[in-house]
């Protein structure tokens, strides 16, 4: 009966020094260590029958975890920056870059498992690599964004596992790495607005600007009337002082305020397809009806209410406007309340003094 409750005490103080060992220290043990162990394990059941087994069991077992301890301090510690992110939006894969630092003259085993914003996927499965000694490595690893929104120094980080030199011992440590990232809704990739900025570059740089006369009501010039002509736009006045007919030349309007207003209230929270809520369905043909504005050169703002104005910016020109616009958009979530449209029109009143649409 005494060699069966010494094993028992035995086992249960290798239970206890590996736990200690693992959560306060952050001293973990390999699987080359646990095999180790279970090997070790067959001596203690020959106690039984020799009265050695124990003893040699106990022995090897204090010696593996004074090796695991050893192993794990010697494990080299490494430090780890993030690149600055491109632009990501729904339903376009990005990649991530980071920067992992040996300054150690050992080589650096690790495994790491990283931890992202839920926007962003959450925790990913864990990786295993090995960084050169004295080497500034660079992993680039892919980013698939699941839902739209803004992530500003919140979740993000590692569970960072260094092996030691023999493999019996790790040492783990908790990076923290925050995210400063926003998702886009599934409209804006980067080649969107890419043409968007290459549109606007042309204007900027003086190409001629297409001009649709004879439509709207921005006047362009006078010149002689011909049959045809609308006699409502004969200039009575230019043609009294040039003594012929003369009519006026009209054409599309530019740069008009185009204002967006998107109701969050209640009614948009609701899923309508395959777990998209109405509100996103809304933010998509908003970003479209942005999109366009801009490459006809107009000025496009946003307002998002529900039983207060939540967000408000003021139509503005080309990529400036646009890049509000998609901020907005991105970062904008439905409530559970009724809106209030008249609260809301009153303070677009009071904001916008302008015509717009």
């Amino acid at each position: 009966m005494q060699p069966v409750l010494l094993a028992g005490a035995v086992i249960a103080a290798f239970i206890g020094l590996w736990y200690a060992l693992g959560t306060v220290a952050g001293i973990l043990w390999t699987p080359r260590a646990i095999a180790i162990a279970a090997v070790l394990s067959l001596f203690g059941a020959a106690g039984f029958w020799t009265p050695w087994g124990l003893d040699v069991m106990l022995l090897a077992d204090l010696v593996l975890i004074v090796l695991v301890w050893l192993d794990a301090t010697l494990a080299q510690p490494v430090t780890v920056t993030r690149e600055p992110l491109p632009a990501l939006s729904v339903g376009h894969p990005g990649e991530v870059t980071y920067r992992w630092t040996n300054p150690a003259g050992r080589p650096a085993r690790l495994q790491v498992r990283e931890v992202r914003p839920d926007i962003l996927g959450g925790p990913q499965p864990p990786r295993v690599f090995t960084i050169p000694p004295r080497t500034v490595g660079r992993e680039t690893v892919p980013v698939v964004p699941v839902r739209r929104g803004r992530e500003t120094g919140g979740a993000g980080g590692f569970v960072l596992d260094s092996m030691g030199p023999l493999g019996v011992g790790r040492h783990r440590v908790h990076v923290r790495l925050p995210w400063e990232v926003v998702v886009y809704p599934p409209l804006v990739s980067v080649r969107l607005r890419a043409s968007v900025a290459e549109a606007l570059r042309r204007r900027d740089v003086g190409m001629k600007a297409i001009r649709r006369l004879g439509e709207g009501r921005l006047f362009e010039s006078l010149r002689e009337w011909v049959p045809g002509d609308d006699l409502r736009h004969i200039d009575w006045k230019a043609t009294a002082r040039r003594a012929k007919v003369i009519t006026r030349q009209y054409e599309a309007e530019r740069r008009q305020q185009v204002l967006l207003v998107l109701d969050t209230g209640r009614l948009m929270t609701a899923d309508v397809a395959a777990g998209v809520a109405r509100l996103d369905f809304a933010v998509q043909a908003a970003l479209e009806l942005a999109y366009a504005a801009a490459q006809h050169d107009d000025n496009v703002g946003i307002m998002t209410f529900a039983d207060g104005v939540q967000h408000f910016v003021a139509p503005e020109r080309g990529r400036t406007g646009v890049r509000r616009v998609m901020d907005v958009l991105a970062e904008v979530q439905p409530k559970l309340v009724e809106p209030d449209y008249p609260g809301a029109f009153r303070y677009l009143a009071a904001r916008n003094r302008k015509r717009a649409l």
